[in-house]
């Protein structure tokens, strides 16, 4: 590979690791958040027991996610500086602003959270569960409004020196791009947590453990899952679908494997593309359905690749292609999982059923897959841009560092990466063995004030 093609893949393969661990504290933080309002306001010591339960998790995983983000820092300025020189006047506003506020509200009121229980009032506490969650969901905005401005880049201007600088504040901030990319995101993100939250309370059910908690985590992952599940299809992912539809025509044409321009575009289930024939193969489509969901009518005409320059296209269209279908089935099937466990739960029958508790607990990767799949949807479709419209991505790189250089971190990395998984997967496991600590004594309604707390 040239060093171009190894820039990319060091970025892609950290960020991919990076992100395994922040989808699902941005889900879990929302999912604590719900149990401590529930245990509050039914002074509930069982909801409270399965908050600091998963309150652990989060910080595992919190701790764990700032320590593999940080190296994306320094890859702006060491691997991709002439992106960094042309565009740090607009994207350094919010990652400046994700550190300074978001990063330093989840940290200091994580701290709170996870130490001060026995110091705070049960509002106290409350409170500091919502900065957490407002904190890491703050955080996610800034990035996700730095990606979108690569995807769409709006409230900008070139200075006499060829640089971008930020001229309309609000305009960028609020880029019709990442709100829905934002909303998109952290539904999946919630998705995530209550998929795991569901997986170890089915794992905790099939080993007979921990019933109470067991039961909680079901019931709550369950109607989270299904109720963000839903959320993903409609209206974020139709939304953010209508505006590739609109800003990035290359990219949807990719997603679709749709290679000749036409009306009733057909909207592909399954198929492969072959881009030597410039057609899809073995497929099975809906007629119509692609125009609708692009533009609101049946009979919309949709560009095919065909008629798109091919410099203008994304570089790789079969690994686009394949990442964008494997996300919507997922996504289908994270709907049926989730809506099946509900009418079961429903009925009064989940945890009997012992299938089904199979399924939910081993269906908690699915979410990290999909997740990881949309991704590359949104960084492969973007391509041969690194800045839509303004800046390829061969004229991103630093131009000194070499090949050799980036190939040797990059296994640096790996291996590293490798220890931090191994590490990660022994203290979660032991979290998992040791369960809920049940604290007893406790006015969890905060009429009391300060509750006094007693460790078994």
């Amino acid at each position: 590979m040239d060093a171009l093609a190894w820039h990319r893949f060091q970025f892609g393969f950290t960020i991919t690791y990076h992100y395994l661990f922040p989808q699902l504290t941005m889900g879990l933080a929302l999912l604590i958040l719900v149990f401590k309002i529930i245990a509050m306001k039914r002074n509930d010591s069982q909801y409270q027991d399965v908050a600091r339960f998963w309150a652990r998790i989060f910080g595992i995983n919190f701790v764990v996610g700032v320590v593999t983000g940080i190296p994306m820092e320094f890859q702006f300025g060491t691997n991709w500086s002439r992106f960094s020189d042309f565009s740090g006047g607009v994207i350094g506003i919010t990652l400046a602003m994700e550190g300074m506020f978001a990063f330093f509200a989840e940290s200091a009121f994580l701290g709170l959270f996870l130490f001060g229980e026995k110091k705070l009032s049960p509002r106290m506490h409350l409170l500091a569960a919502f900065m957490v969650f407002f904190g890491s969901w703050l955080s996610g905005y800034f990035i996700i409004v730095t990606n979108a401005f690569m995807q769409h880049p709006v409230g900008y201007s070139v200075t006499p020196s060829g640089r971008l600088q930020l001229a309309e504040f609000w305009v960028y901030l609020l880029n019709p791009w990442a709100i829905w990319q934002y909303l998109h995101n952290m539904s999946a993100a919630v998705v995530t947590g209550a998929f795991v939250v569901a997986a170890v309370g089915a794992f905790w059910t099939l080993q007979g453990k921990f019933p109470e908690t067991a039961r909680i985590c079901l019931k709550v992952g369950v109607i989270a899952g299904l109720i963000a599940s839903l959320v993903q299809v409609f209206p974020t992912g139709d939304m953010h679908g209508k505006m590739m539809a609109q800003y990035q025509k290359p990219a949807l044409a990719a997603m679709e494997g749709k290679f000749d321009s036409g009306d009733k575009a057909e909207l592909a289930i399954i198929g492969q593309p072959d881009v030597n024939a410039r057609k899809l193969i073995n497929p099975i489509v809906v007629p119509g359905i692609l125009s609708y969901l692009a533009y609101g009518s049946f009979g919309a005409n949709v560009t095919g690749l065909n008629d798109i320059p091919k410099d203008q296209q994304p570089d790789n269209i079969e690994l686009l292609y394949y990442a964008y279908h494997i996300m919507v089935g997922l996504g289908t099937i994270f709907i049926a999982i989730m809506g099946l466990s509900a009418l079961l739960l429903w009925r009064g029958r989940l945890e009997k059923t012992r299938a089904m508790m199979w399924i939910l607990m081993l269906a908690f990767p699915f979410p990290y897959i999909a997740t990881t799949a949309g991704w590359m949807v949104a960084e492969l479709g973007r391509q041969p841009w690194l800045i839509y419209g303004l800046q390829r991505t061969m004229h991103g790189t630093s131009p000194t560092v070499v090949a050799g250089n980036v190939a040797f971190t990059t296994l640096g990395f790996m291996g590293l990466y490798l220890g931090m998984g191994i590490l990660f997967l022994y203290l979660i496991g032991k979290e998992l063995a040791k369960g809920p600590q049940p604290q007893q004594g406790a006015d969890l309604t905060g009429a009391g004030g300060r509750v006094p707390v007693e460790v078994k």
